[in-house]
């Protein structure tokens, strides 16, 4: 919830916003004074030492110091603006110094815009701030207060004297609630507006945002190419490794087998080269789980004709993908085939399926449907919720419509080409 729509609430005056709002412009007193302070006097300081090198790199160094001051009221704006203000500044890249990275925290616009912020804040905002909120808070303690006060001396209150605890308790009762009301919304509106400047000076632009994104989706995809390289790695070690040993077993295993005689050493030996030959089924099984070599040599239409000769019920393919995709887009693709082909058999109770891909505006679209008993869903223990994120990263989406009853229609769109 926004200040501006705890404003429009009926429950504002007994919420946390009001006594929110006194902290916010409370808070911006020595935000600013301490801003305008230190301006003021790096700048005369720099004036002073111009003559000198130093002098200039001082004034040159004031976005740091804009920075500095962003970094907090961005915080500090998380008292009135619940989803905070995101960081405009872009993500450092690998392996700068320390050095090179003030000088590209210097040359951001946003430094510069944090800056123009601490010059407003200091010379308008916080006087403004300590007025309102000052006075507010002053005649508040005073009308409390004003039953003690009154005992004890006269107090004048405005166009009233007070002249007794009595009259200070009237005062109270018929002046103190109409005051909070009023003052409460006040301040509140004064610190909504105050924290929407902070978020209009110190939140990203549009081409921030969309340099950010980039940011993000280049991360994300970092990760799924290491995750593709780590999964050769595991693929090509249990080829390689393992499951060569497995066969020199089940070979040694099957010539002891025949040069031994009748006997329950022979028996042993049968049953142990029997779960010799089960384990390397099952090992060849995981290979092909982690990555079927038929999709790498053959590409997606192929490996997702070979999970559905697999399958128990009959299943109709009209797959029109022209050319081959990035691996990891294939790769997705298939899994996101393979996973909800294994739900069907599983799951749905469906007599026939039908899996349709084929690329629109370089976009590739698969869709999964079955005549089963319907019920699907994303993250209902499915095995498909790993695959929305993987896609997620890819720039894809995965939707399932499954009402209760059937039929079940996954569909699947990713972009042909990981810059999109």
């Amino acid at each position: 919830m926004t200040v501006w729509a705890a404003l429009a609430s009926p429950r504002y005056l007994i919420s946390s916003w009001p006594w929110r709002s006194y902290a916010y412009l409370f808070s911006s007193v020595p935000m600013g004074a301490v801003s305008i302070v230190v301006l003021v006097g790096l700048a005369g300081l720099s004036a002073l030492l111009s003559p000198i090198l130093v002098g200039i790199l001082m004034l040159a160094a004031f976005p740091l110091l804009g920075a500095a001051i962003g970094w907090i009221e961005r915080r500090r704006a998380g008292l009135m603006l619940v989803e905070g203000i995101k960081s405009p500044h872009a993500k450092l890249p690998a392996g700068l110094t320390s050095r090179a990275k003030l000088t590209y925290r210097r040359r951001e616009q946003a430094s510069m815009r944090a800056l123009g912020y601490g010059f407003v804040l200091g010379v308008f905002v916080w006087p403004f701030s300590a007025a309102f909120a000052g006075i507010s808070a002053t005649v508040l303690l005073i009308t409390i207060a004003a039953p003690i006060i009154a005992d004890e001396d006269q107090l004048g209150m405005g166009p009233w004297t007070l002249d007794s605890a009595q009259e200070g308790f009237l005062f109270l009762v018929l002046f103190g609630p109409v005051f909070y009301v009023v003052s409460s919304y006040l301040l509140g509106v004064i610190a909504g507006a105050e924290a929407s400047l902070a978020k209009a000076m110190l939140g990203p632009r549009q081409e921030e945002l969309q340099r950010n994104l980039a940011e993000l989706r280049r991360s994300r995809l970092d990760l799924v190419d290491a995750f593709e390289t780590e999964r050769v790695r595991i693929e090509r070690h249990l080829h390689d490794g393992v499951q060569q040993r497995l066969v020199g077993l089940t070979m040694t295993l099957g010539l002891a087998e025949l040069d031994l005689p009748d006997g329950e050493g022979r028996r042993l030996v049968v049953k142990a080269h029997g779960e010799a030959e089960a384990a390397l089924a099952d090992l060849r099984a995981a290979v092909r789980g982690i990555h079927p070599r038929v999709l790498v040599d053959h590409g997606l239409e192929a490996a997702v004709r070979e999970v559905a000769d697999r399958m128990p019920l009959p299943v109709t393919l009209q797959l029109s993908i022209p050319t081959r995709l990035p691996g990891p887009i294939e790769a997705a693709a298939y899994f996101v085939v393979s996973e909800a082909l294994a739900n069907v058999a599983k799951h749905a109770q469906a007599s026939t399926c039908e899996v349709t891909g084929w690329v629109d505006r370089d976009r590739l679209v698969i869709t999964v449907q079955d005549d089963g008993i319907g019920g699907a869903q994303l993250g209902a223990g499915t095995g498909l919720t790993g695959l929305v994120t993987r896609l997620d990263a890819l720039g894809g989406t995965l939707d399932v419509d499954s009402p209760p009853g059937g039929p079940t229609r996954l569909r699947m769109e990713c972009p042909c080409r990981l810059g999109d």
